[in-house]
């Protein structure tokens, strides 16, 4: 499996780039970075446009603002794409889905294994414990860390609504709220510190009873494995847009 990776001397880009060099089983052909560096495992453009190497798949753990030539690159050649990237606005999301008719695409806002079984375990406690458990969601992560809450976060929030009898209101900050908790919510808060990878808790608070699904990453590998196991994945797939639970179903 051929790879081309998109942000590759960001963090996540080198931690993809020393999981694939330690297995057999793909090669990064080429990668893309608005700073370009030295790369002595494969070349590095600044600009999709300039990357003419032939590959089966791309990563992408680089920035919203990256999206739309990547897909454009991506959609012109026929090369299936791994989105790692979060943040993007509904607009970039919805050039993610039209670029997906056209492509397979594997989109995740978080790429661990872990993290989308606990995703699965919250839906599966959200449908048993009901409306009658208030719900709160903490993430926690490194103080280099742009967005808030984490899209992991929103993707656990999303995923708990859909089990609860009616859609949650999201609540980002309590400090500006004068008055009692109300059923119909559910709380997101961020703490940004040190080197914390990524941590996601979701707490079931009921009457005289706490139920808390914690997820804790240790390095960034744990992302960096999910992506190859996305990529190898999108291997012969239909165009569609994919997404864990199709990997974790396959």
């Amino acid at each position: 499996m051929k790879i081309i990776l998109s942000g590759c001397n960001g963090q996540m880009g080198r931690a993809v780039t020393r999981c694939a060099a330690a297995g057999d089983s793909c090669e990064i052909v080429a990668g893309i970075d608005i700073a370009a560096g030295e790369n002595a495992a494969y070349p590095v453009f600044t600009d999709p446009d300039l990357c003419d190497t032939k590959a089966d798949v791309i990563i992408d753990f680089s920035h919203p603002s990256a999206l739309t030539p990547l897909l454009k690159m991506a959609v012109g050649r026929g090369i299936a794409a791994v989105i790692s990237t979060t943040g993007f606005g509904d607009g970039q999301v919805m050039e993610i889905k039209a670029a997906a008719e056209r492509i397979p695409i594997f989109s995740s806002a978080n790429m661990s294994l872990g993290v989308n079984l606990l995703r699965e375990l919250s839906i599966t406690a959200a449908r048993v414990l009901g409306s009658g458990f208030d719900i709160e969601i903490v993430e926690k992560h490194h103080n280099q860390k742009i967005d808030a809450p984490s899209g992991t976060a929103l993707m656990l929030a999303d995923a708990v609504s859909s089990a609860l009898p009616q859609p949650p209101t999201y609540i980002y900050d309590r400090r500006s709220r004068r008055g009692k908790r109300t059923k119909n919510e559910i709380g997101l808060h961020a703490v940004r510190g040190g080197t914390i990878t990524g941590e996601h808790d979701v707490i079931f608070a009921g009457t005289d009873e706490v139920i808390t699904l914690s997820h804790r990453a240790y390095s960034k590998e744990v992302f960096a494995a999910g992506s190859l196991r996305a990529a190898a994945f999108l291997i012969g797939k239909k165009p569609g847009l994919y997404g864990m639970a199709d990997l974790l179903d396959s």
